[in-house]
């Protein structure tokens, strides 16, 4: 039996916190966070839903341009991979999981 593996993540929820910015390497990027809901059995002290958040950046110039056209509550579709990005700071070798957006568009509420 042979099995594939698969890296491949698709959110719909609601942007916050839009912004573009180049690495170190010169690479540009736009880095934004989606917020989705957790299934409504699962709430919180408060009887609320929780939400997760979830980091996201684009590396590709569709993509990227795409992302910079958000607004703080749009709703969106992303499929992508999940990533874990290592860099080193001034404190040593930082890493962070975050989306790696293969394409974008804005959901309907």
């Amino acid at each position: 039996m042979s099995v594939a593996s698969i890296n491949e993540v698709r959110l719909v929820g609601r942007v916050s916190g839009v912004a573009g910015s180049t690495l170190p390497s010169g690479d540009e990027i736009v880095t934004f966070r989606v917020v989705t809901d957790r299934i409504a059995s699962q709430r919180g002290p408060s009887g609320r839903v929780m939400v997760d958040t979830l980091d996201c950046v684009a590396f590709s110039a569709a993509v990227r341009r795409k992302a910079l056209r958000l607004a703080d509550g749009d709703w969106v579709e992303i499929v992508g991979a999940l990533r874990r990005r290592f860099w080193r700071g001034a404190s040593g070798t930082s890493s962070r999981t975050e989306v790696e957006v293969r394409r974008v568009s804005k959901a309907r509420a």
